[in-house]
């Protein structure tokens, strides 16, 4: 299973950028924990200046903006 954080204050991206991660998890076949991080430290303490971040498996893969579809595949695929 992959531990997945979506850094996020609650926006409307962050909230997308989850759904986006549990749709491409579910589509691949691939069981994921996803965690939301809210907490203005927590976020920045994680290295993200800009968000919605992604975390997987600890570590930083996307910050800023939503995440590509396609990125977003192969960072839960690897």
């Amino acid at each position: 299973m992959k531990s997945i954080k979506v850094y996020g204050p609650g926006c409307k991206r962050c909230e997308t950028t989850e759904a986006m991660v549990k749709d491409a998890a579910a589509s691949l076949g691939i069981e994921v924990e996803v965690e939301k991080v809210t907490d203005p430290k927590a976020i920045a303490m994680a290295g993200v200046m800009s968000t919605p971040g992604i975390a997987i498996d600890g570590k930083l893969v996307h910050a800023g903006g939503l995440p590509d579809a396609a990125k977003l595949a192969g960072w839960l695929s690897a």
